[in-house]
């Protein structure tokens, strides 16, 4: 049953995730250039942070492992 409801979930938020990529592409071809380089800006503000936590960790457990 747990199997079941997550598959419905994800393909929910499938649909969801698509949408605002729509509504994302109708913003930026309104034809403001200003807007769309800011919001370029912040899809790659997004995107950084995540790989940022990532290597900082990473990091911090190879220092550990090393350690011991």
């Amino acid at each position: 049953m747990k199997n079941k409801l997550f598959i419905v979930f994800f393909l929910i938020a499938t649909q969801m995730v698509s949408a605002q990529c729509a509504m994302c592409k109708a913003v930026v071809e309104s034809g403001d250039a200003e807007m769309a380089e800011g919001l370029n800006n912040g899809i790659v503000y997004l995107m950084a942070f995540p790989y940022i936590l990532v290597g900082v960790a990473g990091y911090f457990l190879y220092k550990k492992m090393k350690k011991g």
